[in-house]
C-alpha cells in the first residue's frame, strides 16, 4: 500500500505555485481536497509519496514557497 503526505497551504495560490515547483524538479504531487482533519484555511492540498518529504520540504523553502504544514495521511 503506497503511503502519502499532504503538504497545507494558507491560500490557493500557494497551492497551485506548489504543484508547479514540484512538478518541474520532478516530484510527482498531486492537487486534493485539504483533509478537513487537518485543517480548515485553505481548501486545496499537495498529495505526494511520503518517501519525498525531505525533497518536498527542501524544494518548496528554496523557491519560497509559504506553507502551512507537511502531514502524513
Amino acid at each position: 500500500m503506497d503511503e502519502y503526505s499532504v503538504v497545507l497551504f494558507h491560500s490557493a495560490s500557494h497551492a497551485i505555485r506548489a504543484e508547479k515547483v514540484l512538478l518541474q524538479v520532478g516530484i510527482p504531487n498531486k492537487m486534493i481536497p485539504t483533509p478537513r482533519q487537518l485543517s480548515s484555511d485553505c481548501g486545496m492540498a499537495l498529495r505526494f509519496d511520503r518517501a519525498e518529504k525531505d525533497n518536498v520540504a527542501r524544494t518548496l523553502a528554496e523557491h519560497k514557497v509559504p506553507i502551512n504544514g507537511i502531514h502524513a495521511l
